[in-house]
C-alpha cells in the first residue's frame, strides 16, 4: 500500500492496524531500566496509603510523582 492510500484511510478514520507491523514498534524515550532505591519505612507507609487511596500500585505513585517533579524542574 502506498503512503497516500494509508494516509487517506487514516484521515477517513478507517482502521489501519492490519497494515502495520508492530512487532518492532518502540516508544522513544520510554525504554525501561530497573533501579533500586531505599526509602525509610515511614515513606513506604505514606506511599502505600496514597496508592491504596487512589487504587494504584506503589510503583505508579512513585513514577507519577517523579515525572511531575522532573517536569516542574525542567520548566523553571
Amino acid at each position: 500500500m502506498k503512503a497516500k492510500e494509508l494516509d487517506k484511510k487514516f484521515d477517513d478514520e478507517e482502521s489501519i492496524m492490519n497494515h502495520l507491523d508492530l512487532t518492532k514498534a518502540r516508544r522513544p524515550n520510554q525504554e525501561q531500566k530497573r533501579v533500586n532505591v531505599d526509602f525509610p519505612i515511614w515513606m513506604i507507609q505514606s506511599l502505600d496509603k496514597e496508592a491504596k487511596r487512589l487504587g494504584v500500585p506503589r510503583q505508579s505513585i512513585i513514577k507519577i510523582w517523579l515525572a511531575e517533579r522532573l517536569h516542574k524542574a525542567s520548566s523553571l
